[in-house]
């Protein structure tokens, strides 16, 4: 595989409308020097990046979109590993995060909340969606696509992948601003909205979500949000969990970062197996992949980056066992981690492929998890324009 810099994610997307560009465009890209810590890139020279907004309703009726979308967040970003675009290069995946219509949240905000910036750190993006509750409120969906649209940094490459994803049960026509606004801020933007209506096919039309998705060439599509998500379990689960605690221990964390980063990547294994064993599972084959890249607190992923000197960093930011090591010793210790990770992530894959041909062979189409369904019928669709295409 070519490489470039890894960074992690959920979900591909663009316009429907083509710019007549797309990702096969020879890639320039920005490199910078990592330390201790690691500032954003900006992406406008990169054709390979997709940005994705994830805009969920979070008012009382909503407890089972957001079960739904912690349960399956993994299932998106193993999909999304399979993806190319163009001449072999991978897709580089950074999520918003925003929830509306929670009676918690500020009423002169419009009852909306950016809860995560673009991001593409895996494990934060599952915290967010964790911290998510559910209470009573006003839903405006014209209002929260307008906030996304100016808060968040899209980027001005039109070979950029931006999507998107709006979900809930209300009139989408509600709010003081004009969804139709907003849509045709989006399309200036070059922004897809995708809307997901959690009820009815025809009363998600009568209220307006078709027509939102619509004016912007995205896809309107209906869950039932309130279905239980059914995960098939297989021979292969309880060792590849066992293989995910082992990958664990391959992470040395530096800096100011990496105490805090590496008690969150324990937190978020606890939490996806508090929803199901098997969402463990899913976990553990992402953080196999490429798009599990946590270079701005552990040592070995950042030494995969050219520009990192391990030199530049402070033994006070090291590691108690690394402390008192030599810049040699340090290296060498690197290598041995870098090695047993390999070992372990390829241990993965082979049971994961052993995994998914048991479910291809004993999984009926019903019980696949509907958000999942929707959203990856959705980004596949639109990202076709954009050159991209799955293993």
């Amino acid at each position: 595989m070519k490489k470039f810099k890894k960074t992690a994610l959920v979900c591909i997307a663009t316009l429907s409308i083509s710019f007549g560009y797309g990702c096969e465009l020879k890639m320039k890209s920005k490199e910078q020097s990592i330390i201790a810590h690691a500032m954003p890139v900006s992406d406008d020279t990169e054709n390979n990046v997709v940005k994705i907004a994830l805009l969920l309703d979070t008012s009382n009726s909503m407890d089972g979109l957001i079960n739904q979308a912690k349960s399956q967040l993994w299932d998106i970003v193993n999909e999304f590993t399979h993806a190319k675009c163009g001449n072999e290069l991978r897709p580089k995946l950074q999520i918003a995060l925003y929830q509306y219509g929670n009676d918690g949240l500020s009423s002169t905000e419009g009852y909306i909340q950016q809860v995560l910036n673009f991001s593409d750190d895996l494990d934060e993006i599952s915290e967010k969606l964790f911290s998510l509750t559910t209470n009573g409120g006003e839903e405006f969906c014209g209002t929260v696509i307008q906030k996304s649209l100016k808060q968040l940094d899209w980027g001005n490459n039109p070979d950029n992948l931006k999507m998107i994803f709006i979900a809930g049960n209300e009139p989408f026509d509600q709010g003081r601003l004009n969804y139709k606004d907003a849509a045709i801020n989006a399309k200036e933007k070059d922004v897809v909205v995708n809307t997901i209506f959690c009820g009815n096919y025809e009363q998600g039309i009568n209220t307006f979500w078709k027509n939102g998705a619509s004016m912007t060439g995205g896809e309107y599509m209906a869950i039932d949000h309130n279905r239980e998500v059914v995960h098939m379990t297989t021979p292969y689960d309880d060792i590849i969990i066992k293989l995910n605690s082992k990958l664990n221990k391959t992470y040395i964390s530096y800096g100011t970062l990496g105490a805090s980063k590496m008690e969150m990547q324990m937190d978020q294994d606890e939490n996806a197996m508090a929803l199901q064993e098997v969402v463990a599972v899913k976990r553990a084959v992402s953080k196999s992949s490429r798009l599990y890249n946590n270079k701005k607190w552990d040592l070995v992923d950042a030494y995969d980056d050219k520009e990192f000197d391990i030199s530049r960093i402070s033994k006070e930011e090291l590691p108690s066992e690394l402390k008192r090591k030599s810049i040699a010793e340090i290296e060498a210790y690197v290598a041995q981690k870098k090695s047993e990770r390999e070992k372990i992530q390829k241990e993965i894959h082979e049971l994961n492929a052993k995994r998914e041909a048991h479910i291809a062979k004993n999984q009926n189409e019903d019980s696949k998890g509907e958000l999942e369904s929707v959203m990856l019928r959705a980004i596949k669709k639109q990202a076709s324009s954009k050159n991209y295409t799955w293993e």
